[in-house]
């Protein structure tokens, strides 16, 4: 079934549309939650969450990539749940792994100007000056929180390979965010 047709569906308030979403996202959603919060038994509900808020959205919302739609609701709400359970101390999944990696390039930017930019905007840019297999490592790695092992097998590197190009990225963005006045 293509995206067009669950879109329909949504639109004609049939539950299959839920049923045609898990069928062809929901190994993807399971991925992502799965990645986030490290536990199945949460990844589970926060794919279930996913179709939940896709049905209260969809319409009026009309997704032009149902996938890529389906794929950031579920990173937004496995990371809102992540922040309630360590709010809990009940710890993580390998999205906190990730993010981790990043906090010495990342540190204090809650501080001062980063409240007022345009964060979508400046990772884009940022994306823009690493090479298309930089750029594919570190959205792996820090968007799709795969493991390094993952991320190596997705992209046909060695793990050494994969670990040099995220520090050199991590460099590359430390070095960014100076010239951006971070």
């Amino acid at each position: 079934m293509t995206d067009r047709e669950i879109i329909r569906l949504f639109f004609a308030r049939s539950e299959k549309a839920i049923r045609a979403c898990k069928t062809k996202y929901g190994r993807l959603c399971r991925s992502i939650a799965m990645h986030v919060l490290g536990r199945r038994e949460d990844a589970e509900e926060a794919e279930n969450d996913t179709y939940l808020r896709a049905w209260n959205a969809i319409p009026p919302e009309e997704p032009a990539h149902l996938g890529a739609y389906l794929a950031a609701v579920c990173r937004r709400l496995s990371i809102d749940r992540l922040r309630a359970d360590k709010s809990r101390k009940r710890g993580g999944g390998g999205y906190r792994l990730s993010v981790e990696e990043l906090d010495g390039t990342l540190a204090d930017l809650s501080d001062g100007p980063a409240q007022t930019v345009e964060w979508k905007d400046l990772i884009e840019r940022f994306l823009d000056t690493l090479s298309a297999d930089q750029r594919r490592i570190f959205l792996l790695r820090y968007w799709w929180t795969l493991s390094v092992k993952e991320v190596a097998r997705e992209t046909s590197c060695g793990e050494s390979a994969v670990k040099m190009s995220l520090s050199r990225s991590r460099a590359k963005l430390r070095e960014f965010l100076e010239k951006e006045g971070f």
